[in-house]
C-alpha cells in the first residue's frame, strides 16, 4: 500500500463523505477534527498518518486513553474516535467503513441501480424469504459502492483480489455478520456469472469462514429473571396484553420472531387446542399444542387489548396507524424496555426476542427431552442446529467427554 500524505488522504476522504451525501453539520465537525489533526502532525513533525499518531491525537485533546478503547464510550467520546477510525480505515482501504445509512440509498450509479433491481427480482424469483432477499440486497449494494468509492463504475476491473480486499473491511465484526456478508456476496457474483455480467464464477473462490456457528453459546435467561421480566409487563393494558402474549409464545412455544410476527387468526385452532403455521425460515409446516397459559393470553389480548381495526394478524402496533410488525423489526425493544422496568442487565449478552427460544431449548434440555424432540417443537431440520444448546448445560457437556485417542489424532 503506497502511504499519501495526510492532506492529501483527508482530502479524498472528504470528497468521499461528500459524495455519500453527509451532511452539512457532519461535514463542519470532521472538517474542523481534521484540521486539528493535520497542525498536531505538522507539529510532530510528521507528515503520514499512522495508528500512533491518530492514538496520542485523542489523548492529548480529548483524554481518551487507549484503554479506553475497549470500552463503552459516552456518545461525544466514540464519535471522537470514529475520526481517527475512519481516517485509517480510509488510509487502508480506500472505503469509508461501518456505516448507518438505514432509510439512505446508497448507490447512486445508473448501472449498479439496474444490477441492484435484477438481483432483487432474481432473490423473489428463487423463492428467499423476504428477510433474506433484503440482506442479499442491501450487502451486496455495499460491496458496488465499494467498487464506486475505488472509481469503479462496471464489474470489467473486478477480480478476486477486490473481492478479497472489500471481505476485510469486515474485519472486526462479529463471525455471524462476516458470515452473512459472505453469503450474500456468494449467491450475488454467482447471480452475475450466471447472467454473464462477469465471466469469471468467483462464487467459487468465495472464502469460507472457519469458524462454526456451535462455537457461541446462545444467551439464556435464568427462572428468576424470566419471572422478573414478565412481572414488569402491565398485563392490565393493551400493549401489555400484546406483549405478555408475545413473551410468553417466545418462551413457551419456541416460535421465531419472524413467525410470531406473522402469526394469522387462521393459524389458530381453537377446537383442537393447536398452532399451525407454516415457517418463514424453513417453509415446512409445524403443529403445536396451543398450551393453557398461552392460549388465555392470546385470548385475553383478543378480547380486550387489540386495536379494532381489519387485519388478518394477530399481533399489531398500538400506535396509529395499527399496522403489523414491519418486517425488520426485531422486537428487540420490548424486551429491553422490560428489562429495563425490571432492573435486569442489559449489557454483556444477546437478549432479544430469539434468547427466549434459545431458553425454551435449553429448558426442555434440562427435562431429558431428546433432542430429535427438541428440533420438532421448535422447528429445526437438522439436529445439528439444536445441538447448540448442550453448550448451556453445562452439567451434561460434563457427560459428552472427548475420546483422549480421539484427540490425538485430531491433533
Amino acid at each position: 500500500m503506497d502511504k499519501k500524505p495526510l492532506s492529501t488522504l483527508i482530502s479524498e476522504l472528504e470528497q468521499e463523505l461528500l459524495r455519500l451525501g453527509y451532511t452539512k453539520g457532519s461535514m463542519t465537525f470532521y472538517r474542523r477534527r481534521w484540521k486539528q489533526l493535520m497542525e498536531y502532525a505538522e507539529k510532530r513533525g510528521e507528515q503520514y498518518y499512522t495508528e500512533q499518531l491518530g492514538i496520542d491525537f485523542v489523548y492529548e485533546f480529548f483524554g481518551i486513553t487507549q484503554d479506553d478503547f475497549a470500552r463503552v464510550l459516552p456518545q461525544a467520546e466514540t464519535q471522537e474516535l470514529r475520526v481517527i477510525r475512519m481516517v485509517g480505515d480510509f488510509q487502508l482501504h480506500h472505503a469509508v467503513l461501518r456505516r448507518y445509512m438505514k432509510h439512505k440509498e446508497i448507490l447512486t450509479n445508473p448501472f449498479f441501480l439496474e444490477i441492484k433491481q435484477q438481483f432483487q427480482e432474481h432473490c423473489v424469483k428463487k423463492g428467499y424469504s423476504p428477510v433474506t432477499t433484503d440482506h442479499y440486497v442491501k450487502q451486496s449494494s455495499y460491496m458496488m459502492d465499494y467498487l464506486t468509492s475505488n472509481n469503479m463504475l462496471n464489474f470489467d476491473e473486478v477480480n478476486i483480489e477486490i473481492i478479497y480486499s472489500y471481505i476485510q473491511t469486515l474485519s472486526g465484526f462479529s463471525y455471524k455478520t462476516v458470515e452473512q456478508h459472505i453469503c450474500s456476496l456468494r449467491a450475488f457474483f454467482r447471480f452475475l456469472y450466471n447472467k454473464g455480467v462477469i465471466t469469471e464464477d468467483f462464487a467459487a473462490d468465495m472464502p469460507m469462514v472457519k469458524a462454526r456457528k456451535q462455537t457461541s453459546i446462545p444467551s439464556v435467561w435464568t427462572k428468576e429473571e424470566l419471572k422478573q421480566l414478565i412481572g414488569a409487563i402491565d398485563r392490565g393494558s393493551p400493549k401489555g396484553k400484546r406483549d405478555y402474549a408475545i413473551i410468553l409464545i417466545a418462551c413457551r412455544l419456541g416460535l421465531r420472531c419472524t413467525d410470531i410476527k406473522a402469526l394469522k387468526f387462521e393459524n389458530f385452532n381453537w377446537y383442537e387446542n393447536k398452532l399451525y403455521f407454516i415457517q418463514s425460515k424453513t417453509k415446512q409446516p409445524l403443529e403445536l399444542p396451543l398450551v393453557q397459559d398461552v392460549g388465555w393470553a392470546v385470548i385475553d389480548y383478543l378480547k380486550y387489548g387489540r386495536p379494532k381495526v381489519e387485519s388478518p394478524y394477530i399481533f399489531l402496533r398500538h400506535t396509529a396507524p395499527f399496522l403489523p410488525f414491519s418486517e425488520g423489526d426485531h422486537l428487540h425493544q420490548i424486551i429491553k424496555a422490560y428489562m429495563i422496568k425490571a432492573h435486569i442487565s442489559i449489557s454483556g449478552k444477546h437478549r432479544g426476542m430469539h434468547s427466549l427460544r434459545h431458553t425454551m431449548a435449553s429448558v426442555l434440555l434440562e427435562k431429558d427431552t431428546p433432542l430429535p424432540v427438541i428440533s420438532d417443537i421448535i422447528g429445526h431440520l437438522d439436529t445439528n442446529s439444536t445441538a447448540v444448546y448442550l453448550k448451556v448445560d453445562m452439567v451434561r457437556l460434563a457427560e459428552c467427554p472427548l475420546d483422549f485417542e480421539e484427540v490425538i489424532s485430531l491433533g
